[in-house]
């Protein structure tokens, strides 16, 4: 695992050492993604650089080194990912004719690059990988990111430059970046408490998609820069759709572990220490039972506990581990441990993000790398097999709501977000107010919804209103919300399925656990999102997914092969913290530090009169605006941090 960066000039007129230098720069700016060796690659004449901070996993000699010059002299690369089925790849290239220095995966996809082209090359790679392909003969940068956008990278366009990298943070480094906020982009930030791709807080910076190649050249106008999709999730949906698979449930089943055994197998090459992230939850167990049926000696598996019981599934691991034999290792955080967290936030997430998990998420990672480099994680479970109790609400609600006509639904949606709890308290006191009003939200959703995806955008959205909090802008699309990027005729829960793998898993789950694991230089690889178990998950039926008691239906009768029911039965916890009490607890100094009025509105970005009403009514009890205000703290943490003159690199913030 790595981190990469690098740019493109208009024109050849940088010298070699400035090149360099600047190249540096951003690529140390993103060291913690690649500690143990960097490299600086360029030509003047084109007026290119790459850069590469490497994490050494497989091949540890300097023939792994990066950016990496192919056997044929025509294509550099700058590569951050893994690519599991390298091995069988490298046999079909030697087959061919082409001969290896080294035992990379960097080098095995140079060499599929120059006999199948780099679509082909791609196509044919499982794996995860973001990267940057220069072109010397036909000189042209091309970005290409993995199917399901596992591994992250920024691009961006200022003066003719044209800039890229792993993180945000590579990008401010460059002399030429203006760190100009998008309102749009951050009124979506505070719907959802993340920025969907391609959107970036700042202008002039684009996330490339999933599954995408970005071919750019030296005096390219951004307006020309348009991504190349080469898989998605909506033709893999659809494809599963014309072609579901055809068995029972016990065939589903082995057909599954076939996949999985392949997936967790091909995941654990490594030339460093591995092991596993084990919540107690399905999908971690899932992965660890096959992991150690695997493995020849117990698996190193690592647990995060809280003293909550309420969100505490630490006791459940640690009493899978026994039963499974691994060699566990579990942490219990207090209040006090995630708090002293927060301050560090917007380093680590330098774009705003505000899913409170990202906490938890980078203390088990943190544990982890003290013990192992590379971490195996149950990510995508809830998302391929239906494990979301969201989808389940929305089913049931659909199912009655559709009942009535549209505009009915609607009328009433909007009568049941008008009643708020400032004047239901007037009438039924505080308390019982509260419940009222959660419970008329609630309907709101479920009569507003035109379809069970418009019910998930309502649920997946933690503020309805964000052009109130910031005035002038509007709502950008996302895969929610645009009708081009849904599957058209999927069932309803495979089509709450396929925006969730193509939104919220990217662009929550996977950003979350990618900043978080690689603060710390921890690789995390995730077998249920390897491409085949996906297209598989979305080819079978919904019935084999999803029933009477929930989601991940094949998932649960995998797992029941290998471990007791009675030890993973059980309500889904997840990582919660509990942020509504620490707002009005142990973190109400801080956050009233950050919703300082004189500070607030940054130069009329935001509107303070509204955040403060909200931040009152969070603190008198009348209204949990828990969400929200997160999404707020993490923003103003992160603009103080990133949008300040004195902060290191790029120009001085400017807001508009």
């Amino acid at each position: 695992m790595c981190g990469i960066a690098g740019f493109l000039l208009p024109d050849a007129t940088a010298s070699a050492e400035t090149l360099r230098t600047v190249t540096v720069a951003m690529t140390d700016a993103i060291a913690h993604r690649g500690p143990d060796d960097s490299g600086v690659w360029m030509d003047p004449v084109a007026g290119i650089a790459l850069g590469h901070r490497r994490l050494s996993i497989v091949d540890l000699s300097a023939a792994g080194h990066q950016p990496m010059l192919g056997a044929d002299g025509r294509f550099v690369l700058s590569f951050n990912g893994e690519i599991y089925n390298f091995g069988e790849l490298r046999d079909e290239l030697e087959a061919l004719g082409h001969g290896f220095r080294g035992h990379s995966d960097t080098e095995v996809l140079l060499a599929a690059v120059r006999q199948w082209g780099l679509r082909e090359a791609l196509e044919r790679c499982n794996g995860m990988l973001a990267i940057a392909l220069w072109d010397q003969e036909r000189r042209t940068l091309t970005l290409a990111r993995d199917r399901l956008g596992k591994k992250p990278l920024y691009y961006g366009c200022f003066g003719g430059t044209w800039m890229f990298g792993s993180e945000l943070k590579a990008l401010v480094a460059h002399p030429a970046f203006r760190r100009e906020i998008d309102r749009d982009a951050l009124a979506t930030y505070l719907r959802y408490a993340y920025l969907p791709a391609p959107h970036c807080i700042f202008k002039n910076v684009r996330k490339l998609p999933p599954a995408s190649l970005l071919h750019l050249t030296a005096g390219m106008d951004a307006a020309e820069a348009q991504p190349e999709a080469y898989w998605s999730a909506q033709e893999a949906a659809l494809s599963g759709a014309r072609h579901p698979f055809g068995g029972d449930l016990e065939e589903a089943t082995d057909h599954l572990a076939i996949l999985l055994n392949d997936a967790v197998g091909k995941r654990m090459v490594a030339d460093v220490s591995l092991g596993a992230l084990l919540s107690g939850g399905i999908d971690s167990t899932t992965v660890v039972a096959v992991m150690q049926a695997l493995a020849d000696r117990p698996t190193k598996t690592f647990c995060i506990g809280f003293h909550e019981a309420k969100v505490n599934e630490a006791e459940h691991a640690a009493a899978i581990a026994r039963h499974l034999g691994t060699d566990h290792t579990e942490l219990y955080l207090s209040p006090q441990d995630c708090l002293a967290l927060v301050p560090q936030i917007p380093q680590l997430f330098d774009e705003p993000f505000a899913d409170p998990s990202q906490i938890p998420t980078f203390m088990v990672s943190r544990m982890a790398r003290e013990h192992v480099t590379v971490a195996l994680t149950g990510d995508g479970g809830d998302e391929l097999f239906a494990g979301y109790t969201a989808y389940r609400r929305c089913l049931e609600q659909w199912d009655s709501a559709r009942r009535l006509p549209a505009g009915m639904r609607q009328g009433l949606a909007q009568l049941a977000r008008a009643f708020d709890s400032g004047n239901a308290a007037r009438f039924l006191g505080e308390g019982r107010a509260r419940k009222v009003v959660a419970g008329l939200a609630d309907r709101a959703v479920r009569m507003g919804g035109a379809t069970p995806v418009a019910m998930l955008a309502a649920k997946r959205s933690v503020w309805d209103r964000p052009e109130m909090l910031v005035p002038g802008a509007r709502d950008l699309p996302t895969v929610l919300t645009d009708g081009q990027r849904q599957a058209e005729g999927l069932d309803p829960l495979k089509a709450m399925q396929q925006v969730d793998i193509e939104g919220y898993l990217t662009d929550d789950i996977l950003v979350k656990v990618d900043r978080a694991s690689m603060a710390v230089a921890l690789e995390v690889r995730c077998p249920l999102l390897d491409w085949r178990i996906v297209a598989f998950a979305l080819s079978l039926p919904s019935e084999m997914t999803f029933g009477p008691g929930g989601g991940k239906l094949v998932l649960r009768n995998l797992l029941r092969r290998s471990v007791p029911e009675s030890l993973w039965q059980r309500p889904k916890a997840g990582f919660g913290l509990p942020v509504a009490e620490w707002l009005r607890g142990p973190l109400r100094d801080w956050a009233q530090t950050l919703f300082d009025g004189r500070r607030l509105d940054l130069g009329g970005l935001l509107s303070s009169q509204m955040i403060l009403e909200l931040w009152q009514q969070h603190l008198s009890r009348t209204h949990n605006h828990e969400r929200i205000l997160w999404a707020l703290l993490m923003f103003k943490a992160w603009h103080e941090h990133w949008c300040t003159s004195a902060h290191p690199g790029g120009s001085p913030h400017q807001v508009g």
